[in-house]
């Protein structure tokens, strides 16, 4: 070993030792007859010391010329630090060095490798190798570490077998672009990159694995934003013989373990909502539970008051936000522009003030009196000081508006705190969801998704309404985790593609190996995969999960690191019997 301790490892305790450090150089101090070095490894940094008068000349010349980032290994005697700095656990002692060997020079880096650096994203995409050693960015991937190993020890003490499935697949539709891998040896055939393991995990049940798991990379060719990367790592998990029930306690089982381990958190109780309580008190299947602001539907209190834009609208929805009552007039209107973002979408904005007096003021005052407004008020649970505010339209759209509209105003109130956690089981989404563009109905998770026995009639007559077998875990109005009940018999997995618009022969081509599999006594089973990267950016409290990917991609899918995708040589392309015709 080039060295006998780390930097991040000597103590009172260590003094007078003669030790060998090796690590970077953080920043070099030279006085004249007295130079200070700061060497950093992974655990830490330690300060060395190089004195005119007890340090041989050479040896000083020598420190003098250390640049920033230059790799060293330096060998010397533990003393006390006469000036202790007490924010780094190595500031009691220094090394007074005795010999010093530059492993490998450094260029000046492009930015400054500290916790508060002056690197751009851009930059440090560019150079994210050096990015790594930033404190701040390895304690993340440190994070991730940690929460894996974490994971896999509850896993294996609940008994599951960690199996790993196949990168190179087919391509099956599973609701977002595959990537494919040209054949070879098999000329004008492709293999896909996995969307997730679904099909073999279901097949691993079908094998008489009864609890499998995975922590597994997956790929998806879609739009990219903060917490999308086109590769992203799940913990994929299947079991056998056991009810919705069964698997949420499990994984939720996982959920508080990790809290407990990770972050020395004791979750409360994690409550269930279903899918039509949350779209209808919060706009969306992910409601954030930190704080309330339920909505309000007010269609019997405001309707045929003269008011043509209520009077039109088939949902008038507000919510009432504690304590905002003082908003100013120019903070209101900037609500009001913010509604009417394209992104939003939203017609305009109606307030309601609670004045402390009792009193309420509003933009519709000339529709509706101070009864009609304390009917209101009373529908909000309003107290003097709160602030109501009221959108209207169709239902769809209004929801999604009032939605964002909430989560701004828990934003703007600080009431979206970091440091709580509010977990959340959403429960019953609907089975299969209409897509406008291709008029035709399609799996809202996947095709293997059950449905509730007591609805497979209405597959028939009202496919809409079918509930399915299928929960998410939600974390802060973040999806965290999903998954379902599967179907594990041939004939309703073929009644469930007939209702996605699936041929006979179509659903032979892609899945025939799955439905065989289903007459080969499949057990009943179900699962659920886990976003890893998402809960790691949860546990550190960040809204990106770049920071927990050691070599994430950019918003455009790139690799500015290492130039990727790139194109690919025409000898290349001939082997794999390709020819690249670009749209103009």
């Amino acid at each position: 070993m080039l060295r006998t301790h780390t930097c991040g490892e000597l103590r009172l305790e260590n003094i007078n030792q003669e030790v060998s450090l090796a690590g970077w150089v953080q920043r070099v101090r030279n006085k004249g007859g007295l130079i200070w070095v700061d060497l950093r490894d992974r655990y830490g940094v330690t300060q060395l010391i190089f004195e005119e008068g007890s340090t041989d000349k050479n040896l000083l010349e020598k420190a003098a010329q250390l640049g920033r980032e230059f790799v060293v290994k330096a060998s010397g005697l533990v003393i006390e630090r006469t000036s202790k700095n007490d924010k780094i656990p190595t500031g009691s002692i220094e090394i007074k060095v005795s010999d010093l060997e530059v492993l490998n020079p450094a260029k000046v880096p492009p930015f400054i490798i500290e916790d508060e650096t002056d690197g751009g994203d851009d930059l440090r995409m560019k150079y994210r190798y050096l990015d790594l050693r930033r404190n701040v960015v390895r304690e993340k991937l440190q994070l991730r570490h940690r929460m894996m190993q974490e994971t896999r020890k509850y896993m294996d003490a609940q008994n599951f077998i960690e199996v790993e499935t196949p990168v190179l697949i087919k391509s099956t539709p599973e609701g977002a672009r595959d990537f494919v891998v040209p054949s070879r040896v098999n000329p004008g055939e492709f293999y896909a990159l996995p969307q997730s393991p679904q099909t073999f995990k279901q097949l691993l049940m079908v094998s008489g694995f009864d609890r499998y798991f995975q922590i597994v990379k997956c790929f998806r060719d879609e739009d990219l934003r903060a917490d999308r990367q086109p590769e992203f790592t799940q913990i994929d998990c299947e079991m056998s013989f056991v009810s919705q029930e069964d698997i949420l306690n499990t994984f939720e089982g996982l959920t508080r373990h990790l809290f407990r381990e990770v972050m020395g958190i004791e979750l409360e109780e994690v409550k269930r909502m279903t899918f039509a309580d949350a779209m209808k008190y919060y706009g969306n299947d992910k409601p954030d539970l930190r704080f309330d602001m339920k909505f309000v539907e007010l269609n019997e209190l405001v309707k045929g008051k003269g008011f043509g834009i209520f009077d039109s609208a088939e949902l008038i929805v507000g919510i009432c936000a504690k304590g905002a009552a003082e908003y100013t007039r120019k903070q209101l209107d900037e609500l009001t522009d913010w509604v009417k973002r394209p992104q939003i979408g939203a017609k305009g904005l109606v307030h309601v003030k609670y004045n402390s007096d009792g009193s309420l003021k509003s933009t519709v005052d000339k529709f509706y009196s101070q009864d009609d407004l304390n009917a209101w008020a009373e529908a909000f649970g309003a107290e003097p000081g709160d602030l109501m505010l009221v959108l209207s339209g169709d239902a769809k759209s209004v929801r999604k508006q009032l939605s964002e509209l909430r989560l701004k105003m828990g934003e703007d109130l600080g009431l979206r705190d970091r440091t709580v956690f509010k977990p959340l089981w959403v429960v019953d989404f609907p089975l299969l969801e209409w897509d406008e563009e291709t008029s035709r109905f399609h799996a809202m998770h996947h095709p293997f998704t059950s449905p509730k026995k007591e609805d497979i009639p209405l597959l028939e007559t009202n496919p809409g309404a079918v509930r399915a077998n299928a929960y998410d875990l939600v974390i802060n109005g973040v999806e965290i985790g999903g998954g379902s009940i599967r179907i594990h018999d041939k004939t309703t997995q073929q009644l469930m593609f007939k209702h996605l618009g699936f041929s006979e022969e179509e659903a032979q081509k892609q899945f025939g190996f799955l439905m065989e599999a289903f007459e080969y006594g499949a057990p009943p089973h179900g699962g659920i995969a886990f976003g890893f990267d998402r809960l790691c950016a949860i546990f550190g409290g960040s809204d990106s999960i770049r920071d927990y990917i050691a070599f994430p991609k950019n918003n455009s899918g790139r690799d500015v690191m290492i130039d990727s995708p790139s194109t690919i040589a025409e000898e290349q392309l001939e082997e794999l019997s390709i020819r690249v015709q670009l749209k103009k």
